[in-house]
């Protein structure tokens, strides 16, 4: 796998307990880039904001506008979820508002790099929650970038309502910058309105819907002990078997070689 990425269309559907389960969840080499412009949320609530010393994306964009060195500084920037495995790893998100300005100009700079990190020794798969959209200086060139992205909503009518929306925003930003087609999934949080109704009222598969479980989602959201046999760790762990049969249909049919100009196709 390579970038996937989370994306809400407003409210609080839980785009980053989403993301976070995955990287905990998934068996793959995982680092999770808190990209939302609104500021993340990992390092003071699953982390507690302990750590020593200020680190992620903003401290990143700081030293990249000034000399460029995204690159060398990048691996000192994360987090170990797993220490000291280093499995599953967090760039945490901006944490002063001062900083949105730093990053948003390099959300494709960010894009590109990302793009590397499954090519390292040891390959990295990037999970990017960008939150939502509907902010000031949304991450539109991690969107493009990405393989898959997966776009939370709740099963309610409300909430459907304006992934509507959303989804036809990203389906012209997509046809514009020739995003290949097959990106966009969605992934239904809680109960309501069925997977097959909500995929075709929408006009976007629904990959996967997740359960409520109040109890692991406070932990992934405040800190405490997630484990790995409640309801939502089960259902984001099985999330990742479909996402890599999508990444595998499209790569393939990115490889499928064109015809040669002015050679007839084989009959």
């Amino acid at each position: 796998m390579a970038i996937i990425a989370l994306v809400s269309a407003k409210g609080s559907p839980g785009v980053t307990t989403t993301a976070l389960a995955c990287t905990l969840s998934w068996h793959r080499r995982l680092v999770l880039a808190e990209c939302d412009p609104a500021g993340g949320s990992v390092l003071a609530g699953y982390l507690g904001g302990q750590l020593d010393g200020p680190r992620g994306i903003g401290e990143l964009a700081v030293g990249e506008l000034r000399d460029g060195s995204l690159e060398s500084t990048f691996w000192s920037q994360l987090v170990d979820l797993d220490a000291p495995r280093r499995e599953r790893l967090l760039l945490p998100g901006v944490v002063d508002p001062a900083q949105a300005g730093s990053v948003a100009p390099l959300w494709q700079r960010f894009a590109d790099f990302f793009r590397t990190l499954e090519k390292g020794r040891p390959g990295y798969d990037a999970i990017v929650d960008c939150g939502r959209l509907q902010v000031f200086g949304p991450p539109w060139p991690l969107l493009r970038a990405a393989d898959v992205v997966l776009l939370v909503t709740r099963a309610q009518l409300p909430g459907l309502s304006g992934t509507r929306s959303m989804i036809r925003a990203i389906e012209r930003d997509f046809t514009h910058h020739r995003v290949p087609p097959g990106t966009l999934r969605l992934v239904v949080v809680g109960d309501g309105h069925g997977k097959a109704e909500i995929g075709k009222a929408l006009g976007v598969p629904v990959i996967a819907r997740l359960p409520e479980d109040p109890r692991t989602a406070q932990a992934l959201s405040f800190g405490g002990t997630v484990r790995a046999g409640r309801p939502l760790m089960r259902a984001a762990a099985g999330l990742e078997a479909p996402v890599r049969e999508i990444l595998e249909q499209r790569r393939a049919r990115l490889a499928w070689p064109a015809p040669a100009q002015g050679v007839p196709d084989a009959v």
